[in-house]
């Protein structure tokens, strides 16, 4: 399948299509700040939505969501502070979600909206 780098891009392409044909409008891939890196920021209606993309090629070591522990979670809540701040959006409803991506034998897209606060 490739280097660890080439999976994750791709499950970040397959993640960004869902959301598009979901409906999601794309503001940002790969945000990052001095804290961090968020993969996916979106509008979701009138939620702008902070997405965290795991790419995996088997749940053998365990199940992509697993990955995001509780420390991943505060790096990603506090990076995406620093987003509203900086783009003056503090007043706006928000959410954190994870979306699984496995790439064999066939893809599966596992979306968890509310993942973590």
């Amino acid at each position: 399948m490739g280097s660890n780098i080439e999976k994750g891009k791709k499950g970040e392409l397959i993640a960004k299509e869902h959301l598009i044909l979901k409906g999601y409008n794309i503001l940002d891939l790969n945000y990052r700040n001095k804290v961090g890196e968020i993969d996916i920021i979106a509008l979701d209606k009138n939620t702008l939505v902070f997405i965290e993309v795991k790419s995996r090629t088997s749940t053998n070591f365990g199940y992509a969501y697993e990955a995001v522990n509780r420390r991943k979670q505060e790096k990603i809540i506090y990076c995406s502070y620093l987003y509203l701040n900086q783009k003056r959006l503090m007043s706006c409803q928000i959410r954190y979600d994870i979306i699984e991506v496995y790439l064999t034998p066939n893809i599966k897209i596992n979306h968890i909206e509310n993942a973590f606060c």
